[in-house]
């Protein structure tokens, strides 16, 4: 089991900014990979960006140019630097990991509880 806190959801103008943070803590052994979920109103769940513990990144095609994401291993954190924001952004976002527990041979997956994004004039 891990614990999540993430900040940084709220309400933003069309053309406005915000930033994401995700900190992931529990027993650990090794993250492999972080990134950001989301969830539109009436709209399945969509990856929106994920990065390896090599630095390797992969973004949904409508955030490319505009979302940029980052890690801190040494806090166990993830970021999603938000711009040029538009109401098709709109949705819950979801921190997700993928991890080594100690003593359990495969990886675990988890996603945090979600935080609102709002773009609204």
């Amino acid at each position: 089991q891990v614990d999540f806190v993430e900040a940084g959801g709220g309400v933003v103008q069309p053309g406005g900014s915000l930033t994401l943070s995700c900190t992931v803590s529990g027993s650990i052994v090794t993250i492999y990979t972080m990134g950001w979920y989301r969830r539109a109103p009436g709209k399945q769940r969509e990856l929106v960006a994920i990065i390896s513990n090599g630095e390797n990144v992969h973004y949904v095609d409508s955030v490319k140019g505009r979302f940029t994401i980052s890690r801190d291993d040494a806090k166990n954190a993830v970021y999603l630097q938000m711009n040029s924001l538009n109401s098709e952004d709109t949705a819950v976002y979801y921190c997700y990991t993928r991890l080594k527990h100690p003593f359990l041979l495969t990886k675990s997956e988890y996603w945090g509880q979600g935080t609102q994004v709002t773009v609204s004039s």
